[in-house]
């Protein structure tokens, strides 16, 4: 059986994504057990309760930025908003998704991946908006002040591959590696309270 080295770590993240759900599930249903049986609320349940919230929330982008996506399989509108909805509620970045319709999963996949990139120039808070024209994205991000890795974005707008990657920055690989499988480039234009990603 042979796989390339991009379906292997898709299936990777799957399996991790799907194997963390069942004991974070568990540890939630172990909360609501304890609430029924009259224990009073804490502030250590509650930390926990938000813990397990924030984990689900990242493992459900994080399956969808670094998971399988297979040929014909597509997305609601509703479940993207969701999934983002919960990603990015208590960061310093907020999200517009403007696409108005379902859209193919692998797409959706690239636009998460490109999120990423540009939340990693955001430090401090900011905006972030996704349109899709046809088949051309245009993600652009505005805050009062960017922090930028002048080297990765490089290697972005280049099409280069990059050299060692570290594993903050993986997002960046991932999108360079899945917009040649897709035969696209991806523009960028950055400023100091600006950056705008099309492909």
């Amino acid at each position: 059986m042979f796989h390339d080295h991009m379906e292997l770590s898709e299936l990777i993240g799957s399996r991790i994504c799907h194997d963390l759900i069942s004991p974070l599930g568990a540890i939630s249903n172990g909360l609501e057990l304890l609430s029924m049986t009259g224990v009073e609320e804490s502030p250590e349940l509650e930390l926990i309760a938000q813990s397990i919230a924030n984990a689900n929330s990242k493992i459900r982008f994080f399956r969808i930025a670094y998971g399988r996506a297979p040929e014909g399989t597509r997305m609601a509108r509703g479940e993207i908003l969701s999934v983002l909805a919960d990603y990015f509620q208590n960061a310093r970045v907020s999200i517009e998704w403007t696409p108005a319709t379902e859209l193919p999963r692998r797409e959706v996949k690239l636009a998460f991946l490109a999120i990423q990139c540009l939340e990693s120039a955001m430090p401090y808070g900011g905006t972030i908006t996704i349109a899709l024209d046809g088949k051309d994205w245009e993600l652009r991000a505005e805050a009062r002040k960017l922090k930028i890795d002048a080297e990765l974005w490089a290697s972005v707008e280049g099409g280069v591959p990059l050299g060692e990657v570290c594993a903050s920055d993986v997002q960046f690989a991932v999108l360079l590696s899945l917009c040649r499988e897709r035969r696209t480039r991806v523009a960028t234009m950055l400023g100091d309270s600006e950056i705008v990603m099309r492909f």
